[in-house]
Parts: C-alpha cells; sequence; structure tokens
C-alpha cells in the first residue's frame, strides 16, 4: 500500500483521475448498477502511462542516462515512451510485427525508437532484452514489476474513492499488472470488495495458474485483443492475483468483437479488445457479485480498419447486413422486378452482382447477388419469405 500511495504522489500531475461513469445501458442490460472506468480516456489512451511513469520516477540518475528499453503490444509502449519523453531520456521499443499501426505511429510520436520483432509480445520480449543486453538501457517491463504494479494500482484508489459502496471490479488480465495493482489496493482498504478478472478465451495462462494456484503459461495467445495476448504472465502479479484476486473468467473473441460495437454503438466509445473484455464478462452473466459494479475500460487504442471489420461483423450477427443469391431469367426488366420487391420491403440495396456465364446456370438465366441493408433478424426473415412467395429461390451467402 506504501508503495501504491507513493506512485499517486508521483502522478499527481501527469495522469488523469479518469471518469468513472454509470452507464444506464449497460446497467438495464445486467440488472446492476454498472460503472465504466474510462482509462480509455487517459493519456496516451490507456492505463499503462500510470506504471510506465512511475517506474521511470523510481529510476537512478546513472539509470536514466542509459535510456529505457521496453517491450509492448502498443500500449505499455506509449506509456513509456511518453514517460522517457517527459524525463527527457531516450526509449526504445519492442513491438511484435502484428501491432496496430495506430500504436506504432503513436510510440514514434511519442519520441521512441521502434523496433519490430515476433508474432505477440513474448516474442518482442525476447527481442528486447537481447537488445538491452547490448546496449545496457534499463528494461521497463510491462507488467512483472513492483513500480510497474503499483502505478497501475493507483486506479483502486479512485475507484474506491468515487464509489464507496462498490460491490466488485472487473479488470482485463494479459500479463496480470493491471489486477495485481488494483486488487492490492482495493483488498487492503475495502477487502469486502470482490475482484475479478477475465481472459481472453484464446490465451488464458493467467486463468489457469489461478486454478492451478502455481504459474503456467500457455504455449499460443491466440485472440484479437493484442493488449492482453500473453503466454507468459509474471511471477510477481501471479503471487499478488493468486492472494488478493477472487476469481478469473474467460471470454471468447467473438463476444469480446459484440462489446466493442455495443460501446461504440450505444455508449459513444471507441475501446480496443482488451479494453471491452472486462465488460463482455458482465454481459454475458461471467460475474456472479451484485449491485455496483465497476468494469475497467483499460484502453482504446485501436486500428480503426479494425473496427471497420468489427462494425461489418456485428451488423451481420445483428442481421443488419445481409448477402443473398438467387436466380432470375436473363431477359429485359427481370432484374428490375427483384429489385422493385426489394424496395417495396424497405431494405437498402448495397450493391448487385448479375452473372449469366456462370457455369453452374442454365442457359437462358442468371444468377443474382445482392448486398442489403437491413432493419434485424426479423426484417431479414420477412425478405426471405417475400421472395420466396414470389417465386424466387433466394439463399443467404
Amino acid at each position: 500500500m506504501s508503495d501504491i500511495e507513493t506512485a499517486r504522489e508521483a502522478l499527481a500531475g501527469i495522469v488523469h483521475h479518469t471518469t468513472l461513469d454509470r452507464s444506464s445501458t449497460f446497467s438495464s442490460l445486467t440488472g446492476n448498477e454498472v460503472y465504466l472506468k474510462l482509462e480509455n480516456m487517459q493519456k496516451t489512451g490507456s492505463f499503462k502511462i500510470r506504471g510506465a511513469y512511475n517506474k521511470i520516477h523510481t529510476l537512478t540518475p546513472e539509470e536514466k542516462a542509459n535510456g529505457v528499453i521496453a517491450a509492448s503490444a502498443g500500449n505499455h509502449a506509449q506509456g513509456v515512451a511518453y514517460g522517457a519523453s517527459r524525463a527527457g531520456i531516450k526509449s526504445t521499443i519492442v513491438m511484435p510485427e502484428i501491432a496496430p499501426l495506430a500504436k506504432i505511429t503513436a510510440t514514434r510520436g511519442y519520441g521512441a525508437e521502434v523496433v519490430l520483432a515476433g508474432a505477440v509480445y513474448d516474442e518482442a520480449y525476447n527481442k528486447a532484452v537481447e537488445i538491452q543486453a547490448e546496449t545496457g538501457q534499463t528494461f521497463i517491463h510491462a507488467f512483472n514489476d513492483p513500480a510497474v504494479i503499483a502505478g497501475q494500482g493507483t486506479i483502486g484508489l479512485e475507484i474506491l474513492q468515487d464509489l464507496e459502496d462498490v460491490a466488485a471490479i472487473v479488470t482485463p488480465i494479459g500479463g496480470g499488472g493491471l489486477i495485481a495493482g488494483i486488487a492490492v489496493a482495493v483488498k487492503e482498504l475495502a477487502p469486502h470488495v470482490k475482484i475479478y478478472g477475465v481472459q481472453a478465451q484464446g490465451a488464458p495462462a493467467m486463468y489457469m495458474s489461478k486454478r492451478a494456484h502455481i504459474l503456467k503459461t500457455t504455449k499460443d495467445a491466440e485472440t484479437f485483443a493484442d493488449g492482453i495476448a500473453v503466454k507468459v504472465p509474471g511471477d510477481i502479479t501471479f503471487t499478488l492475483i493468486d492472494k488478493y484476486v477472487d476469481d478469473i473468467v474467460v471470454v471468447d473473441d467473438e463476444a469480446i468483437a459484440g462489446t466493442i460495437l455495443m460501446l461504440l454503438e450505444r455508449a459513444k466509445l471507441m475501446v480496443e479488445g482488451a479494453g471491452a473484455i472486462s465488460l463482455t464478462a458482465i454481459l454475458h452473466d461471467k460475474i456472479p457479485a451484485k449491485g455496483k459494479i465497476v468494469s475497467v475500460i483499460s484502453g482504446g487504442n485501436v486500428d480503426v480498419n479494425f473496427i471497420s471489420r468489427i462494425i461489418e461483423r456485428g451488423l451481420v450477427k445483428a442481421g443488419r447486413r445481409v448477402r443473398l443469391s438467387t436466380v432470375v431469367v436473363d431477359r429485359p426488366g427481370s432484374l428490375q422486378r427483384l429489385l422493385a420487391i426489394i424496395a417495396h420491403l424497405q431494405a437498402n440495396v448495397l450493391y448487385v452482382s448479375h452473372d449469366r456465364v456462370e457455369k453452374h446456370v442454365p442457359l437462358g438465366q442468371a444468377v443474382v447477388e445482392i448486398g442489403l441493408e437491413t432493419r434485424d433478424v426479423l426484417h431479414t426473415d420477412h425478405i426471405l419469405a417475400s421472395l420466396r412467395h414470389e417465386g424466387y429461390k433466394v439463399e443467404i451467402i
């Protein structure tokens, strides 16, 4: 607790005391009072600045003179780069080759030298260790460091300050630094408050470790939530999690993607996969607590191209985008008649493909593929039934 209190003093004037926002939308969906701790609105777009800056603040003059190095999927990278820039020292960041372009660009924008290596965080970490051995730079670990954990723990202090009767706090887990810091702060001051962690189904190392009460690793970390795609969690963080965290649950990527879309559409918040995962667990009834529940929205650094794919996928899943295939007679007016029926059914046509030479189509006919924008699944079903009633053999593709 003394480390976390000291970190709060060091971070004063550096980081934002982020908003704890009660969401009427998500409260009504769950039957609890759901609050969002908006660390996606933090400087550098995530909570990582707290731990990174606190660690840099504790370095000796000699360590600062050597510069710092870190491995990160993106958010820690930006935190270290920003913290190093504030301290006037050099920083090198090793990032996975698949790191979102937005995070790479932002990290460079904060003044860091960026090295791309490996497919996931753990491989980037190994490369950073190699470089550190050659250069003598001070390594700033993304999660397995007491000063970093203490910095992240200041979030717990803010939650208790803003919501005295909180029942539970739900937070994402990758390497474990965020939940370890929050859990220490909260359990020492308010031990009745439940602490729950959430991991992606494809990267469940800490989930496995908690259940076995021994540190475990995974061969792969397969999740689009790059911020928590960790195969080897921290031993320091695991010790704290095993002691203080009440439980850990897992959710799949499809559910996370759905939550990202809901946050964008219903709450007007742009949130990355790792940032949305805690709310995903709440919405899918994975958290047993009742009352005032805080979802830590850990970051919002997401590539806009990826957001575009999430939106398209979400619309298809919700029945609001559909692709239909049918066959029409190959003569003037046939396509017009089909489109007129669709227009009468109040669906918006996104594209039309008309092919009369496709090898499986009989002579004198043409296959038509149509992309439609619809209201919902019921509207789509009504369109299909109406077209079939008019004699069209129509299929969803």
